[in-house]
């Protein structure tokens, strides 16, 4: 078996809107097309011993046991494969259940689909699946413990942590999209301008001068020392000098901890003698060259969270420990305690398994003991010097039993500090009662404060703690969200984007959109190139000066990778037209308007899908939206636009003339077409179909019929508007149109349009297209021949698969089929040929340029353009007038 290729969806896709997590994995069966499961010696039995736990996949039987019951009765084994990628997922701590296994339209080729929590394990699970199948059919042994741990250990790495990742649940259950900023816990929350940023419990409203103090514990001990905060007494020393005096300054027990440190690093607590503070001392000065010597409080650890200057959870804090039974090692005691389900690797439960490590057996040999020792029965041994979770601790909430004066004093400190988020360490006997009742002290005050014991304490109630800290960034009346626009559709897409981006900054808005040719930021193109899938979308929603954005969807984005965005609020889809067929996996049109289809799928409920009611496979998307429908035609007699109306929906109509906006019934014509230069005088009848769903978009974002009448007024087509896009440059002699049309649809559209242009001979010049099929490229050369007097074959920069002389051939032979004597010249440049045609131009020609690589095409014309206005208008000083 091999594996063809392993795409990772990450938004709405093809095989599923609603699950965005899913891995793609083509999959030659090769040999094992012929040898389904009840064809293979044992294998079912094989199967079954190595994961009894499948017996739960329920599978299209319906009932437990229902994938044994395909495997006894014979499936292939890409099925196999997409049920156990699934399985050792699950055993490895992710339990994800979604899975589908369709044939590539290849036979023995198929699309393995099966969903993931973290992508780097879903791409290992689908190559693990492959490699534990080939095992289950030759028989041969295959040790699944290392796939697992080695899942575990990708999990670990890759994972949003607990205090992060509860803040983006919470956004999410509110409908507030996000994007992860780094491979790290660096969010964000919101789109464009209305975002937010978060990293772990650090947000982008926090405090840096909070931060800064918080981190300095010398600092943040002095200003509450000076605001009558209770604190344990310390001294900050540099120097092994001066410890022996600052432990007399400060007595026995003290404890030992760097002034930067984080995560319990370098602290040793229970300080008794000189030799041991020497010790401590330098554990420190391994964390920071500051270390603190400061009074060991006896009592009980407890972390109180503030957040917006109010407490919202506490939490006792005990470190990992065994308890004695008098007849059990300390290593067996370790080894029971792990045995609860509710501890796991890392993150991965509410509890982490307690390591034992070098620190561990130091605590255990200071008392004495080896991993081997009985311990007394109700015994305590400490196994680390901190109250962490991470380190196998334990945490109960106390939040209901906070006294009041220690809560005033919480929330007292993180206003002192400035900070939003803080997490205040207090040791004290009893939190229920005041501080200075119990001898108690504040220890430390922490930026970003981890939340997991807050989130999921071993003991007593869990505390949605994330909730606050959304509020705080997203108050009521706020939103986190920009308008998007999205477009889809086999031609028309680009000139519809730019077009709605043109209307929305006419009207003020700070736009960001995407295209076939670049990422735009408030008109100014900072991404070159084909940028119509997800990475581009989320370059514009990430720019924290766009407020509206317009992103061109196209079809390989969403077949690659997904959408770059969950939702949209306008999803319009201009046609569907064969196009791209025979790649990867979609293999006819209605394939192809599926995909185009999750465009509207993504519509918000009270959003807008706008279809084109004259494309039937357009319009049936309808049936499959949960949002309003608006739909645009260029025939006002279209019985579906008529039923719309009765219905009092919105559509776009080309009448007598006019764009004009329908409200049921009710006509507001926004303009004559002929005013309208993207039509070239209303002769560019497939420019006037890329108008209608704009002047739609506008009227449902409250734009004004004066409004949309200026912006298409002011869209004038030319180069640095309309790239590629009929741009029409006029020499002495003759003219050159130049257009992006790339497949049969666009090239029928272009020859409508210049059918109506005046030439004394229209010369084209076109180019196979190395990812079409041959009946695609012979179809162009067949339109080609009805265009144009003449013919001149080029050959794109990019051949795609195939050879120059295959797809010249193809170009020739449906150029032949319609016509065996029309005139062809082959020149493979593009540059070459357009020079040709311009130096063989005849007086009045048209010369149709169909280009993809729009930018050098167009850099050409242009120095062309530029030469020949030198040579007309080459004057000297005596012609200046004199003023």
């Amino acid at each position: 078996m091999e594996i063809r290729s392993i795409n990772a969806m990450r938004g709405p896709n093809y095989w599923s809107v609603r699950r965005h997590k899913l891995i793609v994995m083509v999959l030659d069966l090769q040999e094992m097309e012929q040898s389904p499961t009840n064809k293979v010696d044992g294998f079912g039995d094989r199967l079954k011993a190595m994961f009894p736990s499948m017996y739960s996949h329920r599978c299209s039987e319906g009932c437990e046991g229902g994938f044994f019951m395909r495997v006894d009765e014979g499936t292939w084994m890409g099925h196999v494969i997409e049920h156990i990628a699934l399985e050792i997922q699950t055993l490895a701590g992710m339990d994800t259940g979604f899975g589908r296994t369709r044939g590539y339209g290849e036979e023995g080729v198929y699309n393995v689909v099966f969903s993931y929590m973290e992508e780097k394990v879903g791409r290992f699970a689908a190559k693990a699946s492959v490699r534990v199948c080939e095992a289950l059919i030759s028989g041969e042994t295959y040790d699944l413990s290392e796939d697992i741990q080695e899942m575990r250990e990708i999990r670990e790495e890759e994972r949003l942590g607990p205090s992060t990742g509860s803040i983006v649940e919470e956004a999410v259950a509110r409908g507030i999209p996000w994007i992860r900023l780094n491979k790290y816990s660096l969010c964000q929350l919101g789109y464009g301008a209305n975002q937010k940023r978060i990293q772990a419990t650090v947000t982008s409203e926090t405090s840096n001068i909070g931060v800064e103090i918080a981190c300095d514990k010398e600092d943040t001990k002095y200003l509450l020392e000076q605001a009558e905060v209770a604190v344990p007494r310390g001294e900050i020393i540099r120097r092994e000098s001066g410890l022996e005096e600052a432990c007399r300054y400060v007595g026995f027990p003290l404890v030992v901890k760097p002034v930067s440190g984080n995560h319990g690093r370098g602290i040793t607590v229970d300080v008794n003698t000189l030799e041991e503070a020497i010790v401590a001392f330098k554990a420190a000065q391994e964390v920071s060259r500051s270390v603190i010597i400061e009074k060991f409080v006896t009592g009980d650890d407890y972390r109180l969270l503030v957040i917006n200057n109010v407490l919202v959870a506490a939490a006792k804090r005990t470190p990992a420990h065994v308890v004695g039974d008098g007849k059990s090692t300390i290593q067996q005691l370790v080894d029971k305690v792990n045995e609860d389900p509710r501890r796991g690797y890392g993150h991965e439960e509410v509890l982490t398994m307690i390591k034992i490590n070098d620190l561990t057996e130091t605590l255990i040999a200071d008392k004495g003991y080896t991993l081997e020792t009985v311990l007394e029965k109700d015994e305590v041994m400490i196994l680390k010097d901190t109250a962490n979770l991470s380190t196998g601790g334990t945490a109960e909430d106390v939040t209901d039993i906070v006294h009041p004066a220690n809560v005033f004093m919480a929330e007292r400190i993180s206003k002192i500090i400035d900070l939003d988020i803080c997490g205040i360490d207090v040791m004290t006997s009893d939190i229920s009662k005041p501080l200075e009742d119990t001898g108690g002290a504040v220890l430390e005050v922490n930026a970003g404060p981890g939340f997991r014991m807050h989130l999921a304490p071993t003991e007593g109630l869990p505390r949605n703690v994330a909730a606050p800290v959304i509020d705080k960034l997203f108050p009521p009346g706020s939103t986190s969200r920009i308008p998007i626009v999205a477009i889809s559709g086999t031609n028309g897409k680009t000139t519809t984007t730019r077009l709605i981006a043109h209307m929305a900054k006419m009207k003020g808005y700070k736009v960001g959109y995407t295209t076939s040719d670049g990422v735009y930021i408030q008109n100014r193109l900072l991404m070159k190139g084909d940028c119509t899938g997800p990475s581009s979308a989320e370059f514009v929603l990430k720019d924290p000066t766009v407020n509206f954005a317009v992103l061109e969807s196209a079809r390989g984005g969403l077949l690659r990778a997904g959408l770059g965005f969950k939702n949209c609020d306008i999803g319009i889809v201009t046609n569907v037209a064969a196009d791209h067929l025979g790649l990867k996996g979609i293999h006819t049109i209605e394939q192809l308007a599926k995909v185009k289809g999750v465009i509207p799928e993504t519509v918000l409920p009270e959003g807008t899908a706008i279809l084109n009611a004259d494309d039937d496979l357009v319009y049936a998307m309808r049936k499959s939206v949960e949002c309003n429908v608006a739909l645009f035609s260029l025939d006002e007699n279209n019985p579906r636009i008529k039923a719309m109306q009765k219905r009092g929906g919105i559509s776009a109509i080309y009448e007598n003339g006019y764009i004009t906006i329908c409200r049921g019934e009710w006509k507001m014509r926004v303009i004559k077409a002929v005013n309208v230069p993207l039509t070239f005088g209303g002769k560019a009848t497939f420019m006037i179909q890329n108008v209608l769903p704009a002047v739609i978009t506008a009227y449902i974002k409250g734009f004004t019929l004066d409004d949309m009448r200026v912006a298409l007024e002011t869209f004038i087509p030319s180069a640095s508007q309309t790239p590629g896009r009929l741009n029409l440059f006029k020499f002495k002699n003759f003219q050159i149109l130049l257009d992006y049309a790339h497949n049969a649809a666009g090239m029928r559209a272009l020859k409508q349009f210049t059918d109506n242009l005046d030439a004394t001979v229209k010369v084209g010049i076109i180019a196979g297209i190395g990812d079409r099929r041959e009946e695609d490229n012979k179809e162009m050369g067949g339109i080609a021949a009805e265009m144009f007097d003449e013919i001149i074959i080029r050959q794109d920069k990019n051949l795609r698969g195939k050879t120059e002389e295959e797809l010249i051939k193809m170009l020739n032979d449906g150029i032949k089929i319609h016509d065996p004597n029309k005139k062809i010249t082959i020149i493979p440049s593009e540059k070459e040929a357009i020079l040709f045609a311009v130096k063989n131009a005849k007086k009045g020609a048209l010369i149709v340029l169909c280009s993809d690589v729009v930018p050098d095409a167009l850099d050409l014309v242009k120095k062309l353009k530029e030469e020949e206005a030198n040579d007309l208008y080459d004057f000297t000083p005596d012609d200046i007038p004199n003023l």
